[in-house]
């Protein structure tokens, strides 16, 4: 911090196992990427390389070292896993995933259906070598999953392996654990925190205002993925109760 201010909410240290800021990489060139890592690496910790821009990216291999230099998680976005699972090629995933030398995985059924204990098996089987996040959740608005299975799905992928469970929202923040609006389920995100802990969940929140939602109940320390890179440093102020939104949430009473 620049300056000394009184009544800062405490943020977890890096590298964090909880206040989690995920930031989804869309096809940065490289110069965007250091950039990047200029103006904000103090406030990311995970960097993912969205849906499928890995097969199209530009000095993939650099990019991919040049995060991790940066000392954060990085990884193939889950659609590239599915695109992998669908045409039968688990095995030349896992290839790839030794050749980039990642250290950290996403296993998602968000685009096809898999069948769950399958989905474990490849959590059980990834997380043997590597950091294994599962995402659950459609990307089809027209697929309501209910709190129950949400539970119930989670609580079998953290034991299968999965350092951490992602809660689907998509890049629009309008699917699963989000209405097409993008207002919060706030029913099924309740239900969830009575059975699985908030440390184990990361929650995909690309808007503002999802973002806020999830401050204001579970405090400056929540798990937050899809963040944009112009949004880490105004997500930081969110959690710091700097911004309009959040601003007396930190303050005495």
């Amino acid at each position: 911090m620049n300056f000394p201010l009184k009544h800062i909410p405490n943020r977890t240290n890096s590298p964090r196992d909880n206040g989690l800021t995920m930031v989804m990489d869309k096809g940065l060139s490289i110069r965007e990427s250091e950039n990047m890592i200029s103006s904000a690496s103090k406030y990311i910790d995970i960097v993912k390389l969205g849906f499928g821009t890995a097969f199209l990216t530009e000095d993939l291999d650099k990019k991919i070292k040049l995060y991790q230099n940066a000392g954060f998680k990085v990884y193939f976005g889950g659609t590239l896993f599915e695109a992998f699972i669908i045409r039968d090629m688990f095995n030349e995933y896992v290839e790839l995933i030794k050749r980039f030398g990642m250290d950290t995985v996403e296993i998602s059924d968000g685009s096809i259906t898999i069948d769950h204990d399958k989905k474990c098996e490849y959590i059980n089987i990834l997380s043997q070598h590597t950091t294994v996040l599962s995402e659950i959740g459609s990307k089809s608005a027209n697929i309501l999953i209910p709190p129950y299975k949400w539970i119930k799905m989670m609580d079998k992928e953290i034991d299968a392996g999965s350092w951490k469970v992602i809660a689907e929202a998509r890049e629009g923040g309008n699917v699963g654990i989000c209405r097409e609006t993008g207002e919060v389920r706030s029913d099924l995100i309740e239900e969830i925190l009575t059975k699985i802990p908030q440390d184990k969940i990361l929650w995909e929140a690309p808007k503002k205002s999802q973002q806020v939602w999830f401050i204001k109940l579970m405090g400056a320390n929540v798990n937050l993925g899809n963040i944009t890179p112009n949004e880490i440093i105004p997500l930081e102020c969110l959690r710091l109760g700097l911004r309009g939104d959040t601003f007396y949430d930190f303050l005495p009473k």
